[in-house]
C-alpha cells in the first residue's frame, strides 16, 4: 500500500434499510464508513467524524484491521447518526423513513496534527461551513475535493459557493448538480459547476454510471457494470468516492486526465459491488483480486468493433 496520505472527514452512522429484497434493522453507514472501506483496498485512509457511546467495538475493530486510522474520530455520550429508509418503491431513490442526527447534530471537526499534512482530501457530504472550517486546517494538499447534498444547496448555499472554488474535485449526483446550476442535464451542469472553480466534476448516475468533465479535456462517462440484483443502492455514491480516492492517494502526484479516467473506472466498479448486499457488507469482504475480475468483465461490456463508414 502506499504511504500517500488519504484524509476524509464524513459520517459514521448506523442504518436501517428495507428494499424489495429484504430489510436490515441496523447495519453500518454513514459516508466516513463507505469511504474508508472503499479507499482502504489502496492505501490507509485517515478518518475524521463522530460516534457515540452506542458504537459498536466490533464496527470499530472492523476498521481498524483494515488499517483505517481513527485517531480522528470523537468518541462523545450520545448514539451514533441514525439513518432509515426505504427503496421498496423505487431502487433508484430512497424514501427517508427516519433521520436521526444524535452526536453528528453537534459535530464539530477537529483535525489531528498528525493529519494537518495530508496531501488527498475529500470532504464527504457535511454542513459545508465544516468543510470550509477542515480546508483551512491542512497544509499543501496535492489535491483536495468535496461532496454535498440537496439540504446543504437549499439552506448553505452562499457557504457552499465558497467552499466550491477552494476544491480541486466536487463530486455530487445528478439530482444535486441540477439543483445547484439549474441546468436540467448532466453534462452541462458538469461544466457550469467547473466555471465555479473546480477542475474536475465528477456526477454520479446512479445505475447510468457517471460522468467526469475535467477543464481543458472534455469528458468521459461510462456506464455501470451490469448487475442482475440490486440489494441495497445506499452507500454506492461514497463507495465510488472511495475508490476514486484510494486509487488517486496510491498513486501518490497530481493526477492527469488519464489517472482521473482510471479512478472513475475504478470508483464505478467498487459501486457496483456495494449494490449487491446490504449495507457495507460487501465491502466488508471485497478484495482487489474481486476488483480484477470486475474489471475484466466490464471491459467485455465496453469494448465494441471499430465502424467503418
Amino acid at each position: 500500500m502506499s504511504n500517500s496520505s488519504l484524509l476524509v472527514v464524513g459520517s459514521l452512522a448506523y442504518d436501517q434499510i428495507e428494499s424489495p429484497y429484504g430489510s436490515v434493522e441496523r447495519t453500518l453507514g454513514g459516508s466516513g464508513n463507505y469511504f474508508s472501506l472503499a479507499a482502504s483496498l489502496f492505501t490507509p485512509p485517515r478518518v475524521v467524524g463522530v460516534v457515540g457511546d452506542d458504537y459498536d467495538p466490533k464496527d470499530w475493530d472492523l476498521l481498524a484491521k483494515r488499517e483505517v486510522d481513527l485517531s480522528g474520530v470523537q468518541k462523545v455520550p450520545g448514539k451514533t447518526f441514525f439513518w432509515s429508509g426505504s427503496y421498496v418503491k423505487n431502487l433508484n431513490e430512497a424514501e427517508t423513513k427516519e433521520t436521526q442526527l444524535n452526536v453528528f447534530a453537534q459535530f464539530n471537526p477537529t483535525i489531528p496534527a498528525k493529519f494537518a499534512d495530508s496531501k488527498f482530501v475529500f470532504l464527504a457530504n457535511i454542513d459545508p461551513n465544516l468543510q470550509l472550517k477542515v480546508l483551512e486546517n491542512v497544509q499543501c494538499p496535492i489535491l483536495t475535493g468535496l461532496d454535498t447534498m440537496n439540504l446543504w444547496i437549499h439552506s448553505q448555499r452562499a457557504a457552499l459557493e465558497k467552499v466550491i472554488p477552494k476544491v480541486n474535485v466536487v463530486m455530487m449526483n445528478e439530482l444535486e448538480a441540477k439543483l445547484l446550476t439549474g441546468i436540467d442535464n448532466a453534462v452541462g451542469s458538469a461544466a457550469k459547476i467547473s466555471e465555479m472553480g473546480p477542475k474536475i466534476v465528477v456526477i454520479k448516475r446512479g445505475e447510468f454510471g457517471f460522468l467526469c468533465y475535467q477543464k481543458g479535456d472534455g469528458y468521459f462517462s461510462l456506464p455501470v457494470l451490469p448487475v442482475k440484483k440490486v440489494m441495497d443502492p445506499t452507500g454506492a455514491g461514497d463507495s465510488f468516492a472511495g475508490g476514486f480516492w484510494g486509487y488517486l492517494a496510491k498513486l501518490g502526484k497530481e493526477p492527469d486526465f488519464q489517472d482521473v479516467r482510471r479512478a472513475c473506472v475504478v470508483g464505478n466498479l467498487v459501486a457496483s459491488f456495494t449494490i449487491r448486499e446490504f449495507g457495507t457488507i460487501a465491502l466488508q469482504n471485497l478484495k482487489l483480486q474481486d476488483l480484477s475480475a470486475a474489471y475484466q468483465d466490464f471491459q467485455k461490456v465496453i469494448q465494441f468493433p471499430a465502424l467503418n463508414f
